[in-house]
């Protein structure tokens, strides 16, 4: 099978083909009084198109709402999660809750936090 023709000029032909059946039926059906079916067909072409783009929009507007990059308060490794959810630093594990665009520690109920001072040391002589 040795066609003359190449396949690229093929396909534009068939595309241009089903473009032109797609018109004329469209005209057909509006002669005929039922336009709806053909306008109706548009309207969901025209939403198969339209609402990924709509879709992908929304979840990264969401997504640069809610995901917070900040530094676990313990060991000061950088890290990414969600507003207002609980999680565990994935270098030391520890607990922490992200609220405000911060991560905080979670302490428990009947706990003391302290922050360790140095205490410089003075000989003292006899």
């Amino acid at each position: 099978m040795n066609n003359k023709f190449p396949e690229f000029v093929w396909l534009n032909n068939f595309g241009l083909s089903c473009l032109l059946t797609f018109l004329l039926l469209g005209l057909f059906l509006g002669l005929v009084g039922l336009s709806w079916v053909f306008n109706s067909f548009l309207i969901l072409v025209a939403l198969i198109f339209i609402a990924p783009a709509i879709i992908l929009w929304r979840i990264r507007w969401w997504l640069q709402r809610d995901l917070v990059e900040d530094e676990c308060p313990v060991c000061s490794y950088g890290f990414t999660g969600f507003n207002k959810t609980e999680g565990q630093c994935p270098n030391c594990g520890e607990p922490v809750k992200i609220e405000g665009g911060h991560f905080h520690r979670v302490i428990p109920p009947d706990t003391i936090d302290i922050d360790a001072v140095e205490v410089s040391v003075n000989q003292l002589e006899d």
